[in-house]
């Protein structure tokens, strides 16, 4: 049996680094749920960083430019991390490579990057991925992407989900006090969770820079059925990946091109 873990933030992530080989990263509010619009949406690759001055270079050399600090577009981008811009600007965008960077998200992705396999995750593909993770014969980190290094119960929540699901397959376990947590978090607020979340530090944050429609849609479960996996530095959706043409694809789900 394997197991299903989750890591609160990247200040923690040295904690569970070993052990395992398949890392779900998480940022609801916003950059993982831009990240799999963005892929759904037609955007071709995106190239997570972690510092501003990573995104300035790529997009130097070509790439559409995304960056967003503390909530608001860097200076010098077009785009930050709303899920909604993507969908506005879809056809825009469509085939296109962006560079990314965010306060939390990007961070996370580059903390665990160092692993055979990255996924992004998120309410909005939540049933997809969770759908794809049950078929994984691998044990699973869930790492939240936090705010600056500290726990958020948005990322919490959707990480509660995912355990939640995988262990009630009876094919994971769980032995960390942080997924029993969070699971449990999950199943207080699922029936509700614009109302268990009203009083969160982030949600409050984007309320205040009037980002309210994109809380909303990053609230929202399965409004995409992305996947996106790290592959060569770059997020792709998973059924553009070298996964999709594997030996393997049949046993994961994945579509053979």
């Amino acid at each position: 049996m394997n197991y299903v873990e989750v890591c609160f933030s990247p200040a923690e992530y040295p904690l569970y680094r070993e052990h395992f080989e398949l890392v779900v990263v998480i940022d609801v509010l916003r950059a993982t749920s831009a990240i799999c619009t963005a892929l759904e949406n037609g955007i071709s690759k995106i190239k997570p960083v972690a510092s501003v001055e990573d995104a300035k270079y790529w997009q130097d050399k070509g790439f559409i430019g995304a960056a967003e600090r503390n909530g608001e577009i860097v200076e010098g981008f077009d785009l930050g991390n709303s899920p909604i811009a993507y969908i506005e600007r879809a056809q825009e965008l469509a085939g296109k490579t962006v560079v990314l960077t965010t306060t939390n998200g990007t961070k996370a992705i580059d903390i665990a990057s160092e692993k055979e396999t990255v996924v992004i995750g998120a309410l909005n593909n939540l049933d997809a991925l969770c759908d794809w993770l049950k078929l994984q014969d691998e044990n699973i980190l869930i790492l939240g992407s936090g705010w600056k290094d500290k726990f958020n119960l948005e990322d919490t929540i959707c990480a509660g989900a995912i355990a939640d699901r995988l262990i009630d397959t009876g094919l994971f376990k769980a032995d960390e006090d942080s997924t029993v947590a969070a699971k449990f978090i999950y199943r207080s607020a699922r029936d509700n969770m614009f109302a268990f979340l009203r009083a969160s530090s982030h949600r409050r944050r984007l309320r205040k820079l009037n980002l309210s429609e994109d809380v909303k849609y990053c609230l929202t479960p399965n409004n995409s059925t992305t996947i996106p996996i790290l592959e060569d530095g770059f997020l792709v959706r998973l059924e553009d990946s070298k996964r999709s043409s594997s030996p393997t694809a049949a046993k994961q789900n994945l579509p053979v091109s």
